[in-house]
């Protein structure tokens, strides 16, 4: 090689495929958590999760290596998902109509997971973060919502994303003796209200 040219560049594939390899794991191991949480509760055992998703318990701990990591990033990871469900159901459904299937897919995240909620009070320094990850995450999506219904004149204009978000969470918190079909009930009632303020029994007055 010539004394002054230049060394070829070193070669960049594999670590892009390493990159995207170690993301699949990821992926993986965070939709088996859902799913083993969901049915054995967030205590389950390291090998049903990584049973699940086809990996070694060695993967799991390098990527999540407490048991609060694994928890806070499947309810982020759940969070993202309804969070980018409002475009989608705005693309397929007039304003009224995306916005109660927003909100009841919203009233699904509410829902109590096996465990979850309790691992998420439980004061772990861990999960500090979430209430305003939450909020900065949701609530766009919800205000785009609103806003896009208001305009088509298909609900009251003088509620907030963070005021409904609010609301809705109230209406989920556990009642003894209740269950999931009890929150989506009160959420509908909500909903109702959302529908009959007074630009809307205006427009039916006149």
């Amino acid at each position: 090689m010539p004394e002054n040219a230049t060394p070829p560049a070193a070669p960049t594939a594999a670590p892009r495929r390493r990159r995207a390899d170690a993301q699949r794991n990821v992926t993986a191991l965070l939709d088996a958590a859902k799913t083993v949480f969901d049915t054995s509760g967030v205590d389950a055992p390291a090998k049903e999760i990584t049973d699940l998703a086809g990996l070694g318990v060695g993967t799991l701990y390098r990527h999540f290596p407490q048991r609060s990591d694994l928890v806070k990033a499947v309810v982020q990871s759940n969070i993202d998902a309804c969070a980018a469900a409002g475009p989608r159901l705005s693309a397929a459904h007039e304003p009224d109509a995306a916005l109660v299937k927003w909100l009841q897919r919203y009233t699904e995240l509410l829902g109590t997971k096996r465990g979850l909620a309790s691992a998420l009070h439980s004061g772990d320094p861990a999960y500090e973060a979430l209430p305003d990850y939450f909020r900065q995450t949701l609530t766009p999506t919800l205000t785009a919502l609103l806003d896009t219904a208001a305009a088509d004149g298909a609900i009251r204009d003088d509620i907030s994303a963070g005021d409904l978000l609010s609301a809705i969470a109230h209406l989920c918190l556990p009642v003894r003796g209740e269950g999931a079909e009890y929150n989506r009930r009160m959420v509908g009632v909500l909903i109702d209200g959302l529908r009959n303020g007074p630009q809307q029994r205006q427009q039916q007055q006149s």
